[in-house]
């Protein structure tokens, strides 16, 4: 792994590069101009995590940079700021190393140290040991949370101690709406809330007007677009696979107010089994799949991308929106979509500044 370094005066000549190699690479499918949304140069990462690192009485935070000539050599890098981070961060990480450090219950076997923060300035800490957490280690902790105004949680083998919540609330302005996610600790949700905006705004304008059919997701962690798009369509059927991102969904859909979303616990290699009339069972009885009249389908698939029967399921639908965290398996994914669709619209997110990786949205609509 290599640290990101942040140069925010040459963030326009990053930007540049990934424009120029995503158009390079998608010419073959004769995209529209790609349209792109960049991201805040510096402070993005609403996630991250660190390792601890002791030395003697101190300790710091700390990752590592891999040698790529020998990927077993690791050097260990003290981080006292980390530009990438949000703001929140960058300011409790010295408060809190500092702490921390003052603590002997609380520093004593603690490894690593993950933080969660929202726009609006909430912040989750998880605690990470290397040993059991006792009644002590939550007195010191109860007040720790008190002194930085965070919430905590600890963690150990096969234990997991929630002082206040396992979860923020993010709160996102999108077209002149607010959207309001809960997001948990230790489960994936969108980590550059400014690109999420992005994204969200962008899927609701490729989706308009659809509000006589019906839209089903695959891939819907917890709700984020879900919550978004859902006003676009007489209603949404989502999947998700995840039992924790399948709570939040639909914790989500209530926050928002939204009585034309479902969320179903089920892979989307299930659910193209379902629809084809190949599985059955309580879980796709409950679903009413006869009573949908899906148009689009919105994909937002792992960096594995969709196998060959995920896509030729998706080729059944009028119009597809797929989101895409690799620009690889995407390009190989439109070997087989664009068969039958063509691209409408082409997005890049640039959701990881400073790195190579790249975030895409594509719209594709069924050919004459």
């Amino acid at each position: 792994m290599a640290i990101p370094v942040v140069e925010p005066d040459r963030y326009d000549e990053q930007l540049a590069a990934k424009r120029e190699r995503l158009t390079a690479d998608f010419a073959r499918f004769s995209p529209p101009p790609l349209e792109v949304y960049p991201s805040p140069a510096s402070h993005y990462r609403q996630r991250c995590e660190f390792r601890l690192w002791h030395e003697g009485d101190d300790l710091f935070y700390a990752m590592f940079e891999v040698d790529l000539a020998d990927p077993k050599q690791k050097t260990v890098i003290r981080l006292d700021n980390f530009p990438v981070a949000s703001r929140r961060i960058n300011a409790l990480m010295p408060s809190l190393r500092e702490a921390l450090r003052d603590a002997p219950v609380l520093r004593h076997r603690l490894f690593q140290v993950e933080f969660l923060t929202t726009l609006s300035g909430e912040a989750l800490v998880t605690l990470i040991y290397h040993r059991q957490l006792d009644e002590a280690w939550e007195i010191e902790a109860r007040a720790l949370e008190r002194a930085l105004d965070i919430m905590i949680i600890g963690r150990a083998r096969k234990q997991r101690r929630v002082l206040t919540r396992d979860h923020v609330w993010e709160r996102l302005a999108v077209d002149g709406r607010e959207f309001v996610y809960q997001q948990v600790e230790n489960s994936f949700t969108q980590p550059n809330a400014e690109i999420c905006r992005s994204m969200l705004s962008w899927a609701r304008d490729v989706t308009a007007g659809s509000q006589d059919r019906d839209l089903v997701e695959l891939y819907c962690g917890n709700g984020n677009f879900t919550v978004a798009l859902a006003e676009n369509f007489r209603r949404v059927l989502a999947t998700e696979i995840s039992r924790t991102s399948v709570a939040s969904a639909r914790e989500n859909l209530a926050a928002n107010g939204i009585a034309n979303a479902e969320v179903g616990r089920m892979s989307a290699e299930e659910f193209a089994e379902a629809l084809r009339g190949e599985k059955g069972g309580r879980r796709v009885a409950e679903m009413g799949l006869d009573d949908y009249d899906f148009s689009t389908v919105l994909v937002d698939p792992p960096r594995a991308g969709l196998d060959e029967a995920s896509c030729r399921q998706l080729s059944e639908y009028q119009r597809i929106v797929y989101i895409s965290c690799n620009p690889e398996t995407l390009a190989r994914n439109l070997e087989t979509l664009t068969r039958t669709h063509e691209v409408q619209r082409f997005a890049l997110f640039d959701q990881f500044p400073w790195t190579h990786h790249c975030e895409c949205g594509v719209l594709l609509t069924k050919r004459d």
